[in-house]
Order: structure tokens, then C-alpha cells, then sequence
């Protein structure tokens, strides 16, 4: 089954993460772009109609554009390397947003109690090869991004991941 999720991208980080994302995040080879998620899972790509598409272009043009950095690693247990956005309440709010629009679709499938705004560098690879990733992007830190839209990613019948459409967040003033 086809899956869908809407995520901010942060072209920023690639150039500090791309590589150790290559070699320990599966996703990044199937055309992920590094991401911090606001949904996942969304609706099957068959469900995803007019009303659908309309309802996610005016929730996400409710929330303005931000600045954030990512300023330091972090870990879920032993096994999952990943970045923090600060400020994180501005992810979470555009996940409540979209949720509470559409309550059929918590967040990671209601698989955790709480939803930790983050951009995965890798969670597959060998202790030792998480930890070396993590001593070198830590030299990059703090990286400055912007979110500016929200993109709705499809996966496809070959399991690469391609980009629908991006809504645009509202322009700061």
C-alpha cells in the first residue's frame, strides 16, 4: 500500500547530513529529501482529491513562515541519530493544525504519546557509525533554515518518494 506524508524540507542541512543520510537513513535513497515531519501517515494517495488538497492549502496558509536552527543532535534510544529544530512548537503547531482537520490520521499512526519535532540523520547503521556521523555534523551546527512550505509527499509503486505539491506557509510579516 501506497503511503503519503507532508513534511517541511530543509535543503539547508544537506550539505552537513546528506552523506551519513546516504549510508544510515534508507529513506534518503528513495527520495526523501531531509525533512522534519509534520504528518505521517497521511491519506492513500487515492484519497487525496480536491476537497483533501484545498482543506491542507488553507490550513497551511493560516500558519506564517519561520526561521529555525538546527542547533544539536539528539537520540530516540540507541538507534536513531536526529537533529532538533528550535523553536520546536512552531513544528508541533503546524501537526496539531493539520490534525485536528484530520483526526483519522495521528501522527506516526498514534504509534508515540508525544510528537518530537526532528530531521532523522540516520536510523539504520551500527552504533559506531551513528556515533562518527554525529562527531561530524556536530561541526556544522547550528544550521539556519527556513520553513516556508509544507510538501505532500507520495510514495510511488517502485517505493521512491516524489513531491505532489508544496503548500506555501503564510509570508511573515
Amino acid at each position: 500500500m501506497q503511503r503519503t506524508g507532508l513534511i517541511i524540507e530543509v535543503p539547508e542541512a544537506e550539505s552537513a547530513i546528506a552523506t551519513w543520510r546516504e549510508r544510515l537513513d534508507p529513506h534518503a535513497s528513495l527520495g526523501v529529501p531531509s525533512h522534519i515531519t509534520v504528518l505521517f501517515p497521511f491519506a492513500a494517495p487515492d484519497r487525496l482529491d480536491d476537497a483533501t488538497i484545498a482543506t491542507l492549502h488553507r490550513l497551511v496558509a493560516t500558519a506564517a513562515s519561520f526561521e529555525f536552527h538546527l542547533a544539536r543532535t539528539a537520540w530516540f534510544g540507541t538507534t536513531v541519530l536526529w537533529l532538533a529544530p528550535e523553536p520546536a512548537a512552531l513544528f508541533k503547531h503546524l501537526t496539531e493544525l493539520v490534525c485536528e482537520a484530520f483526526p483519522d490520521y495521528p501522527p506516526f499512526g498514534g504509534q508515540f504519546a508525544e510528537v518530537v519535532p526532528h530531521l532523522t540523520i540516520g536510523d539504520h547503521g551500527t552504533p559506531q557509525q551513528l556515533l562518527e556521523a554525529e562527531r561530524e555534523v556536530q561541526q556544522h551546527l547550528p544550521i539556519t533554515a527556513a520553513a516556508r512550505a509544507v510538501s505532500l509527499m507520495v510514495e510511488q509503486a517502485d517505493r521512491r518518494w516524489e513531491r505532489l505539491t508544496a503548500f506555501p506557509l503564510a509570508t511573515s510579516q
